[in-house]
């Protein structure tokens, strides 16, 4: 499983390291520590807390601005059909869903937790995995 730095955090929430930093240190978000001491947080936790930030309203320090089209974020949801399949996408307080092909999501092996971009044209939303 992937696991997020507090910056790499505070980015995909859309705050402030330092506000990341808070929350974790305040218990809101479970992190744990690599072999050279950085505080990580695991994707799928990241995953959940991004959700409960957006519900919440988020925090004073939020970024609710987007450039080109493009929302950084986290998978935090994928649902697989036959041919068909949902990804729901947490960038910020902003939620994303799209539906694409199940060969595209095996393709790009998309998964809750993991760092993804929605790219978004007219009504269509793309997903890229960074």
């Amino acid at each position: 499983m992937q696991s997020y730095t507090i910056g790499q955090a505070a980015r995909l929430l859309g705050v402030s390291p330092d506000t990341a930093r808070r929350w974790a240190d305040a218990g809101r978000v479970a992190t744990h520590r690599d072999d050279s001491g950085r505080r990580l947080i695991d994707g799928r936790d990241l995953a959940a807390f991004s959700i409960e930030v957006a519900n919440s309203g988020g925090d004073e320090d939020a970024s609710y601005t987007s450039a080109r089209n493009a929302f950084p974020g986290i998978v935090t949801a994928v649902k697989l059909g036959d041919v068909a399949a949902q990804v729901e996408i947490q960038a910020g307080p902003h939620r994303l869903v799209s539906l694409l092909t199940r060969e595209a999501v095996e393709e790009l092996g998309l998964e809750v937790g993991m760092q993804a971009t929605a790219r978004v044209k007219s009504t269509s939303v793309h997903i890229d995995r960074t």
